[in-house]
């Protein structure tokens, strides 16, 4: 006798209490595309790939951190620093310090007998002018210069109103070559142009400036001047 099924007979029922198998032909180990536990590195059920969505530490691009995966990430310059200062207390700083070191100008001036204000009309003492606006622009740039750099980012007139200048970068002091450069960029120009005309442009350029408050000197040398108190 045969023991082949009829033709035209079905598939055979699995035997009583057995489960039948998972579509796609799959185990618990799966094909390679297969959807069960040990399926595919890109399967829903899998220990997810670099671009998988599972949560367990993903790639650069998953939900469990990196670069744009929730995680840290370059935040602004000035996360952790005091709050920027505010434009009128830096100007009035400025006008402080202008005071202090133009008495220690005129002092030496005088001393020296290069006062530009001795000229008169029938005796116009162009050299004498001109040293005393070199000396006086020599003394500001030391100031500032040496205060910054040395003192905590502070002039005298930056310490008595709560302000300091402080590096773009990380919030530190700046350092001499970056005091230098800002301190040139505030004050050299002046020996060429009316003073007053461009500390206005220079320093003014902090009330309008976003997203730092910067003036065009602390843009040249990558500062700003934070509040500290």
């Amino acid at each position: 006798m045969s023991t082949e099924p009829p033709h035209g007979s079905g598939p055979q029922p699995p035997p009583p209490g057995e489960q039948p198998p998972p579509s796609g032909g799959g185990s618990a180990g799966g094909g390679p595309y297969g959807g069960g536990q040990g399926g595919s590195p890109y399967g829903p059920g899998g220990p997810g790939g670099p671009y998988g969505p599972s949560g367990g530490g993903g790639g650069p691009y998953g939900g469990g951190g990196g670069p744009y995966g929730g995680g840290p990430y370059p935040g602004d310059p000035l996360a952790g620093m005091p709050p920027l200062a505010d434009s009128g207390r830096r100007t009035l700083a400025r006008l402080i310090d202008l005071v202090l070191v133009g008495i220690v100008a005129a002092l030496i001036t005088w001393a020296l007998g290069i006062n530009e204000y001795t000229v008169n009309a029938e005796n116009v003492q162009v050299g004498r002018s001109v040293a005393q606006s070199v000396i006086g622009v020599v003394l500001y740039v030391a100031y500032d210069t040496f205060m910054t750099a040395r003192n905590g980012g502070q002039t005298l007139g930056k310490k008595w109103l709560g302000l300091r200048v402080a590096d773009l970068r990380d919030g530190s002091t700046p350092s001499v070559p970056t005091a230098l450069a800002r301190a040139a960029v505030l004050w050299v120009p002046s020996w060429f142009c009316c003073a007053c005309l461009w500390l206005l442009i220079c320093g003014g350029w902090s009330f309008f400036d976003r997203p730092y408050k910067q003036g065009l000197h602390d843009k040249a040398a990558k500062t700003v001047v934070v509040s500290t108190k």
